[in-house]
């Protein structure tokens, strides 16, 4: 995996386009099945830029791929589905154009779960992405595509978004660092919506710092989205003696405990160590799930094959033309998260389940706010086992179950990082560390601390 500063030293060596160029290759070769797009002309035209001297901004000369259902503007955006197979926007996402301004080369579009519904990436119409870890193995998902980007060496840096543990899943899965922002911290103007209440944009590398850098130029105030919180964000880490609780109710299977067991005992160098329960997260899972599906059951309703998406030729009534154009354009899991979302907000059901979903969710948000009264931060294995083998989820409630770990986090709106804690058989594993509201850099801290082997 390459760093920033490893990117550097390689540009003060040679031609920024060269370099670039070899990316290019090695990501159009698309071994793993990271990209969707590649923005081969775009990128070196950018570094053709950076060797004449155009070098302002945080990011000038660095690699990004952004996932694709962020909108960039000329570039086809997918989201990986047939609904929007030959959709380009025509307009960049806050988040693109602050890349943009920083010098930032673009150099693709990165592969996904359908409109980020999963978490294996199987569910993509381009094929599942596979983790350059284990080429039989999943690379996880959503952001499967940035994750695997990064640990094969196709990029420096990435742009994944986190609805249920969207951006930390694969960062676990193939032993790269995500982080999942406050929510309201970076601007989602210009992500194609899954569900508003819960997804985040956030930074996706190969070390700390680096996070820290991309979280510093993405976040912001924008006007453009109601969700933002007009905050900006400045890399600070914290470095000191945390308090630390390790979260009673995730766990994981057996290996992966052990590597988990073993990291918290390794901190005990830097941090107070004390395990705390949070009683609440038994019930978090469920009403994630009948929150996420029913914003996108209202999300995904404007996919009507007339203002843009996937359309046909012959129209011999409206219903038959709206109902083959969303049979034709999702796929089995976009179809099954509309219409359970469907029902949950269905006349008779929408107190019985949504409403019970948000309170449940307040209760969530209650016990991590108590937990933080006492704690600094706090810590779980970010998933309950290493990476699938591909095809070997074989029913939709198991991979939700996989989801138990992160999708509390997207509940109450906190920041969480995963950073690599180890290995089983050769397979990466995470450890998530959770902040309060808007305390990223108590999280970077930690994980600088723990990158630099003070454990």
């Amino acid at each position: 995996m390459i760093t920033v500063r490893e990117w550097k030293e390689r540009l003060n060596e040679g031609k920024a386009y060269d370099a670039v160029a070899e990316l290019i290759e090695r990501a159009k070769r698309n071994r793993y099945n990271s990209f969707i797009t590649v923005t081969e002309e775009i990128a070196l035209k950018q570094a053709e830029e950076y060797d004449r001297g155009n070098r302002e901004g945080k990011l000038a000369g660095i690699p990004v791929a952004v996932k694709d259902n962020i909108s960039t503007e000329g570039v086809r955006t997918t989201c990986a589905s047939r609904m929007l197979e030959n959709y380009i926007p025509p307009f960049d996402a806050h988040v693109v154009e602050r890349l943009k301004q920083e010098g930032a080369i673009i150099i693709g579009k990165t592969n996904m779960d359908e409109f980020g519904m999963g978490t294996t990436t199987e569910t993509s119409y381009f094929g599942v992405v596979k983790n350059p870890k284990d080429e039989e193995r999943v690379a996880g998902g959503s952001s499967g595509g940035s994750a695997s980007a990064i640990a094969g060496n196709e990029t420096v840096l990435a742009l994944g978004t986190d609805t249920g543990g969207s951006i930390r899943c694969p960062s676990s899965f193939t032993g790269v660092y995500g982080l999942k922002p406050t929510y309201g911290l970076v601007s989602r103007y210009g992500l194609v919506a899954y569900a508003n209440s819960l997804e985040q944009i956030g930074p996706m590398a190969s070390a700390i710092d680096d996070l820290g850098l991309l979280l510093e130029v993405i976040a912001g105030k924008d006007e453009r989205d109601s969700t933002n919180a007009g905050k900006s964000f400045h890399y600070s880490p914290v470095e000191k003696k945390f308090r630390i609780g390790v979260i009673k109710e995730m766990r994981a299977d057996e290996r992966v405990m052990e590597v988990f067991d073993e990291f918290t005992r390794s901190i005990s160098k830097f941090a107070e160590v004390e395990e705390v329960s949070l009683p609440s997260l038994s019930y978090a899972l469920p009403a994630y799930y009948v929150i996420a599906m029913s914003e996108a059951s209202s999300n995904l309703a404007r996919y009507d094959g007339v203002r843009y998406g996937h359309s046909l030729e012959s129209l011999d009534s409206w219903t038959n033309y709206f109902s083959r154009v969303r049979k034709e354009g999702f796929g089995k899991e976009v179809k099954r998260r509309i219409m359970m979302g469907s029902y949950a907000l269905s006349a008779g059901y929408f107190g019985k389940y949504y409403l019970k979903a948000l309170k449940v969710r307040t209760l969530v948000v209650q016990d991590f706010m108590r937990a933080f009264e006492r704690f600094d931060l706090l810590i779980s294995p970010t998933m309950p086992s290493t990476a699938f083998r591909i095809g070997e989820l074989a029913d939709p409630v198991t991979m939700y179950m996989a989801d138990i770990n992160t999708t509390p986090i997207n509940l109450a709106g906190l920041p969480a990082l995963s950073m690599p804690a180890g290995e089983v058989n050769g397979l990466p594993v995470g450890v998530q560390v959770i902040g309060n509201h808007f305390e990223e850099n108590k999280i970077l801290g930690f994980g600088r601390m723990v990158e630099r082997n003070e454990v």
